[in-house]
């Protein structure tokens, strides 16, 4: 019993920024960055979850609230490592009715956590920290959640479902393209002189 005990599931929540959702309930975001010691003294290492996701992928891991397996909301698309965390894009089953509650909710930025859902496969502990990094995790679950766990941890991108901010998402990548293009037209002009 002691060694499953040493395999127990672990969570560990982050917080995540919502500036709206789109209609749809998608979003995305940071699950966990690489090197930051979270509440619980953890450090996450960058390559932590890459074993986990090659046998698994987005699909394989589940959505759920607040990690009760009873209450999935919807479905992970992207799940991946970047240089700065674990990357994930995911989407509400808005069909579901508390999906819709927790679509309401983080809309309405009274919900704005993220918590992933783990087994420990490889870990190290420092002695005079008491900090443990875990080099290896089996990712099965990343929650939404009320409370996070590593503050730092964000969504960077998540979308308006009305049509005003749909106009300015337009207009952005109007003025985007207008500010290459003159940059481009400016370098072109210094490069004949």
């Amino acid at each position: 019993m002691g060694h499953r005990q040493a395999l127990a599931d672990e969570r560990k929540r982050v917080e995540l920024r919502l500036d709206g959702v789109d209609a749809d309930g998608s979003f995305s975001g940071y699950a966990s960055l690489f090197g930051r010691v979270d509440l619980g003294r953890d450090v996450v290492e960058r390559g932590a979850f890459a074993c986990s996701l090659e046998k698994r992928g987005a699909a394989g891991i589940r959505m759920l609230f607040q990690h009760d397996p009873a209450t999935p909301i919807g479905a992970w698309q992207e799940v991946r490592e970047d240089a700065r965390g674990l990357f994930v894009r995911g989407q509400l089953a808005l069909d579901s009715a508390k999906a819709r509650e927790v679509h309401a909710l983080m809309r309405g930025r009274a919900l704005d956590g993220l918590s992933i859902g783990f087994r420990t496969v490889r870990a190290r502990k420092e002695a005079k920290s008491g900090v443990r990094r875990i080099l290896e995790a089996d990712l099965w679950e990343i929650s939404v959640v009320t409370f996070p766990m590593l503050p730092e941890a964000r969504v960077d991108s998540v979308k308006s479902s009305n049509r005003r901010q749909s106009n300015n998402d337009h207009a952005s990548e109007r003025l985007a393209a207008t500010i290459r293009r003159a940059t481009r037209l400016l370098n072109e002009r210094k490069s004949l002189r």
